[in-house]
């Protein structure tokens, strides 16, 4: 046993020396601290500086009287819109670089429906292009925004916003596509049955001194997880999950690829029984797998002027739009209450002359006009959507949409005939 004085004395030593050694290291645990702490300040400071000096284009679209194109065509224009090595590269540290951010707009402005993209001015001839290449007959023209001159008055005008979000928490099932309906073998006009119509119907028939804007906000979808035994892969989150639901349907084994359960005592494999929703589930799981996939935000706006206001209609008419877009067995849009939404519910004190849904109406607008939803100031939960889903959300509907408001070209363009005389 080690008498006292000998471990005081050692413990004397050894103190000095412990000392000497954090001193020595301090500046390593200086740097992480520093860099924790700092390090998403800067990137917050250095994105926001790019996005303020951002120039961006707000471009309307013209649809002719007659448009038969189907879903897909938009489809190929968001697989040209879809770019993610724009801010993959340490540029995004150093500059504020991003992805592009794309927003896709359908308004009525007193029952007139329009569509509208905004981008990036630099992009813009881009957008233009692609959209020409699916879509010869319509007309793109720069546009002023809309949303300038509008604000929020409580005591002349009333408002509601939301965000939204899937119905089911398990964001890999899709929605109903235009392939569920039938959209994508080009059947007749009159055969049509485009799950868009509704949401152009009650656009149009919005009264006077009333708007409605619906907002579409994307970005290309890129795998952000990091890689389990890894520092620096990525993995998907959304394939991986999506993957793990087909492979649980089947009852197949993600490392051997073996479908069914082992019978213990024939040592047969036995193959799942699936119903006829279950197949249609996984062809549809399986069918977004393949496609290029965006983040994107949803987000609506309802304004007008107190007398006139319609909240029944308004509202309503707001959230039944999506309604065709969702099924039981799959998944669907609803109202996110939790964030930046203009209606206060479960609060346990009384809001006082509504000074806290007026904040939040003037927050929800805000949010609107900014085109804001992946970066500050007002951010949300994106969904994950492909191609085939957001086209579906977001086309040029045909003569099917038989709305008078809906915003066309009155003539048809044609290049004059080729004995014309000069």
């Amino acid at each position: 046993m080690i008498p006292v004085e000998l471990q005081s004395m050692l413990f004397g030593e050894m103190l000095p020396n412990t000392i000497q050694i954090l001193i020595a290291i301090s500046p390593i645990f200086l740097a992480i601290i520093l860099y924790v702490l700092f390090w998403p300040l800067w990137v917050n400071y250095v994105r926001s500086d790019f996005i303020a000096n951002m120039k961006y284009t707000l471009l309307e679209i013209k649809l002719p009287k007659e448009m038969l194109k189907s879903p897909l065509s938009m489809e190929l224009v968001l697989n040209a819109l879809h770019n993610t090595s724009d801010g993959s590269n340490f540029a995004q540290f150093w500059k504020g670089e991003k992805r592009p951010t794309y927003t896709l707009e359908l308004i009525s402005v007193e029952g007139v429906v329009k569509f509208f993209i905004r981008t990036e001015d630099r992009r813009k001839n881009g957008v233009m292009a692609a959209l020409y290449s699916q879509f010869p007959g319509i007309e793109v023209h720069e546009a002023p925004d809309y949303t300038h001159g509008i604000h929020f008055d409580p005591k002349e005008s009333k408002l509601w916003g939301a965000d939204f979000k899937f119905t089911q928490k398990n964001d890999v099932l899709p929605i109903k596509t235009y392939v569920d309906y039938g959209l994508n073998k080009d059947p007749k006009e009159e055969f049509k049955v485009d799950p868009m119509t509704p949401m152009i119907e009650f656009l149009g028939s919005v009264g006077p001194n009333q708007q409605v804007w619906f907002q579409f906000i994307i970005r290309a979808h890129t795998p952000e997880q990091r890689k389990p035994g890894h520092l620096w892969k990525k993995t998907d989150a959304y394939k991986d999950q999506a993957q793990e639901f087909v492979n649980k349907l089947m009852v197949r084994d993600a490392k051997t690829r073996i479908v069914g359960k082992k019978d213990k005592e024939t040592g047969r494999v036995i193959p799942p029984t699936l119903t006829d929703g279950e197949k249609e589930l996984i062809k549809a799981v399986e069918r977004n797998m393949g496609k290029l996939a965006f983040d994107v935000g949803i987000r609506a706006v309802y304004i007008g002027k107190k007398d006139v206001f319609d909240k029944p209609n308004g509202v309503g008419g707001i959230l039944s739009a999506f309604k065709h877009f969702s099924s039981e067995n799959f998944n669907g849009i609803k109202q996110n209450g939790d964030k930046y939404s203009a209606k206060f519910s479960g609060l346990p004190w009384e809001d006082y002359k509504k000074i806290r849904e007026n904040k939040q109406c003037r927050l929800v607008l805000e949010a609107y006009k900014r085109r804001s939803f992946f970066y500050e100031p007002f951010t949300g939960t994106p969904l994950v959507l492909s191609t085939e889903e957001l086209a579906t959300l977001y086309h040029f509907p045909g003569a099917v949409a038989s709305t008078p408001n809906l915003n066309r070209i009155p003539s048809k363009k044609s290049q004059a005939p080729a004995n014309l005389p000069i």
